[in-house]
């Protein structure tokens, strides 16, 4: 099936996650799992893991949310590749519940890819005999909760649907469509006293998390024998605040990932191998991705409050070249948020192109209750 081979490329080339060394290309289903949703931490560089203090912690680190109380909803929306006046966009719902029977919070999102609409053709003629729409999309379950006053963990559960083609050509069998699920598990440090000799506590301004996400069983579409891993991903990352007074605060943070995927030209991996077998088939610190941002807030908690963002991303040229700055603000006002952020290449000539370069990407989110992303830096427990 021509099309559909097509439409894979096409999702692969608009996920950008393409990780290429010494000459294989070890790639995977359903990319859009890999995309950073929300534009607070697509703000400070795509680095999320060691913040995770809100509804989007879902994608960043599920157990941050287990050091939060009331309830979250956010919405996050960006337009791809909007020079081509392509029909290419992408959202993001998120919703978290804190439970006190439960003794932590119930978390769900959505997440839908949309690739726009195509013309079919038949394989003797141009001519068009109808047309169709192109998507993924998956809807996540989770649950948060902390094992003590230090520690969180955070686990989700996904249904992944992707739609690339909806009909089979010529005397082919099958279609486009596949669905799957996966699950992330995930951990969350962040230590009410932690004194390092010469330094000083940092209790309470450090935190550090790990997630690792995605692990699910492979997906195919047309020939069972072809199917791809979906993109099993690892990410450490530590958040660590800088300043905090009475009307500022200065956050940083760091992440480090890397796609858990074995591949290559013939075989692949099934998930459960391929955590293991990834860290020593490639160089270990190239094979990463680094992304670190500052996140700068002005105000009072209860208040207005304005944050102004920067943050940067490298990968290795070997394993996809990207390279990029990124900007973003937000306010915080009452139980309402608002945040953007702008992604550019521009400022490094030579790295791979990002399908967001040069677009904004748009949160909105309301909280009530607790700690809702009103408070300035890290949540300070439960």
């Amino acid at each position: 099936m021509k099309i559909v081979i097509r439409l894979i490329l096409i999702s692969s080339l608009f996920g950008m996650f393409q990780k290429v060394a010494f000459g294989q290309a070890a790639t995977s289903a359903v990319p859009f799992l890999l995309v950073a949703p929300d534009s607070r931490a697509g703000g400070i560089g795509e680095s999320g893991a060691g913040l995770a203090d809100n509804s989007a912690a879902i994608f960043w680190n599920p157990a941050g949310i287990a050091f939060l109380t009331g309830s979250e909803v956010s919405i996050t929306h960006s337009n791809w590749l909007p020079q081509f006046n392509l029909d290419l966009f992408y959202d993001y719902l998120t919703y978290r519940q804190y439970i006190e029977s439960l003794s932590g919070s119930i978390t769900s999102s959505i997440t839908y890819m949309n690739y726009g609409e195509f013309v079919r053709t038949s394989p003797d003629s141009p001519d068009a005999i109808g047309t169709f729409k192109s998507f993924d999309a998956a809807m996540t379950l989770g649950y948060a909760t902390k094992l003590s006053n230090d520690w969180g963990i955070g686990m989700n559960f996904r249904v992944i649907h992707s739609v690339l083609s909806t009909q089979p050509t010529a005397g082919e069998q099958g279609s486009g469509v596949a669905t799957s699920v996966s699950f992330d598990l995930a951990t969350m440090w962040r230590p009410s006293s932690f004194d390092i000799p010469f330094i000083g506590d940092l209790g309470k301004k450090f935190s550090v998390g790990a997630n690792l996400s995605n692990l699910g069983p492979k997906m195919y579409y047309i020939d069972q024998a072809q199917a791809d891993p979906i993109p099993t991903n690892f990410r450490l990352g530590f958040a660590y605040e800088l300043v905090n007074d009475d009307y500022n605060s200065l956050m940083y943070t760091f992440d480090i990932s890397k796609l858990l995927v074995d591949k290559d030209s013939t075989t692949s991996k099934d998930f459960y191998q391929a955590i293991f077998t990834t860290w020593s088939k490639y160089p270990f610190f190239r094979s990463m991705d680094y992304s670190m941002g500052l996140e700068y807030w002005y105000g009072q908690p209860g208040d207005f409050l304005f944050a102004l963002r920067t943050g940067f991303f490298y990968e290795d040229p070997a394993f996809g070249n990207r390279k990029f700055m990124t900007f973003g603000a937000g306010i915080r006002y009452d139980i309402y948020g608002f945040d953007f952020s702008y992604i550019s290449t521009s400022i490094f000539p030579g790295g791979a192109e990002n399908p967001l370069s040069d677009t904004l990407r748009f949160s909105v989110l309301i909280g009530w209750g607790g700690i809702v992303g009103q408070s300035r830096g890290l949540p300070k427990g439960i």
